[in-house]
């Protein structure tokens, strides 16, 4: 999987759509050519940039709304960028090279410390979408069973450490290192291997990767952290505070996309298998419906809506604490504007 780190200028074309009267017939062929992508269709949408912490199906909702139309409809063409790695996406933001940051919500709050004006509009990721995966016939009853064991992860910083990390010290009781928990921190595509070779007895991963080790090394999810974690704003939309004051508009257009989109993963499981196979061509369709099952019907990691709630940010500011990809927390009526995934929320409420 690789990672583009150099993001392209934010195009800001001024160009708007013209209203027209036509009759019926030609107002068929406008349809039509728009529907095909005519330069007049192109012109009149707005190139903006995301930039993704990196590529992960997790993110589908971005996708959906990319390759379902949704972005499109309201007046967006979207370019989807991967960083490579949860502290490298705000940055791209920051520099100005894109709109929106797709990443862990902490590292909203490291920029903010760091005095950066930066606000989190949109949840992307409501549940903790990691599993934790052995040799068939491992039984891990709960998460005491960790104690002792290495566990195959990506390397710092990364939720593959901060989720269990959390979970040990915060729903367990316990301290990793003290209880003789070994992290071993390997790059992208590593981790089943290192199972099937005994250098760990667990490899925690998001999906793809929990579908494609199960399917092509013969791994079994063993454990689920959403499981005791629960809900909370693990991945959100973010950006800075000026972008939202200069083109509140371009803000609630990529809300409302997001919302429509994932209210509509909720009903159409092709949605999902659209834009994943549209997006991760090099994955096989079985895993991705392997997926599927895993991210929309054993989690809440895809959100029924954009919104985040005060109790989703303030368990997401504690699973960044203990997981230490933060140093201190920063309150929700700070780092929080609601507005625009209410009203996008709103809309699709009204609309079903």
């Amino acid at each position: 999987m690789k990672s583009e780190r150099t993001a392209t200028k934010l195009y800001t074309g001024a160009a708007s759509r013209r209203t027209v009267l036509l009759g019926a017939s030609a107002a068929a062929m406008v349809a039509a050519f728009d529907r095909l992508g005519s330069p007049a269709a192109a012109q009149s949408l707005k190139s903006i940039k995301v930039s993704e912490a990196i590529h992960l199906g997790m993110y589908v909702s971005v996708y959906a709304a990319k390759h379902g139309g949704f972005f499109k409809k309201h007046g967006l063409d979207v370019a989807v960028s991967s960083a490579g790695g949860i502290a490298l996406a705000l940055p791209v933001v920051l520099s100005g090279n894109a709109s929106f940051a797709v990443t862990g919500a902490g590292m909203s709050v490291n920029a903010v410390n760091e005095g950066a004006k930066v606000s989190n509009i949109a949840k992307v990721v409501g549940g903790v979408a990691m599993w934790a995966v052995a040799k068939p016939g491992t039984k891990v009853g709960n998460i005491a069973d960790f104690k002792g064991k290495t566990i195959a992860t990506l390397r710092f910083p990364s939720s593959t450490i901060q989720t269990p990390t959390f979970a040990m010290k915060d729903r367990g009781g316990y301290d990793p290192e003290a209880s003789g928990v070994k992290f071993l921190q390997l790059p992208q595509g590593a981790q089943a291997q290192a199972v099937l070779d005994g250098r760990a007895e667990f490899a925690t991963m998001f999906e793809w990767d929990v579908s494609i080790a199960k399917e092509k090394f013969g791994l079994e999810p063993v454990f689920a952290f959403a499981d005791i974690i629960g809900p909370l704003s693990w991945t959100t939309a973010m950006t800075q505070r000026e972008v939202i004051e200069k083109d509140p508009a371009m803000v609630q257009a990529f809300c409302d996309a997001l919302a429509e989109a994932q209210a509509a993963l909720q009903t159409d499981r092709e949605l999902f298998v659209k834009a994943s196979v549209a997006e991760f061509p090099q994955v096989g369709e079985s895993v991705i419906r392997s997926a599927a099952g895993n991210l929309l019907d054993n989690s809440a990691a895809i959100p029924k809506n954009p919104t985040i709630s005060k109790a989703e940010w303030d368990a997401d500011m504690a699973f960044e604490l203990a997981g230490g990809s933060i140093k201190s927390a920063r309150p929700y009526e700070e780092m929080v504007d609601n507005s625009f995934a209410e009203k996008a929320t709103a809309k699709v409420g009204k609309a079903g």
